[in-house]
């Protein structure tokens, strides 16, 4: 198994997050997959966007304020 480091994006709202996570890749039909604590910050960082928590949310992923272009 190798472990490979990846960004994934979580968008609540007007809110967006990079968070760190690592994919696990192996040569089964499931790779690659999250470990459970890179799900649950995931998770966290979700929960924390959706109720409005932004700091909460910064202290496990870069957040950005999404601004829509008028055009």
């Amino acid at each position: 198994m190798n472990v490979k480091p990846a960004t994934k994006l979580v968008r609540v709202g007007n809110h967006l997050a990079e968070v760190e996570v690592e994919l696990t890749l192996s040569d089964d039909d499931w790779s690659p997959y999250l470990s459970v604590k890179d799900a649950r910050k995931l998770d966290a960082v979700r929960e924390a966007l959706e109720h409005g928590d932004v700091k909460a949310a910064q202290r496990l992923a870069r957040v950005y304020t999404l601004t829509p272009v008028a055009v």
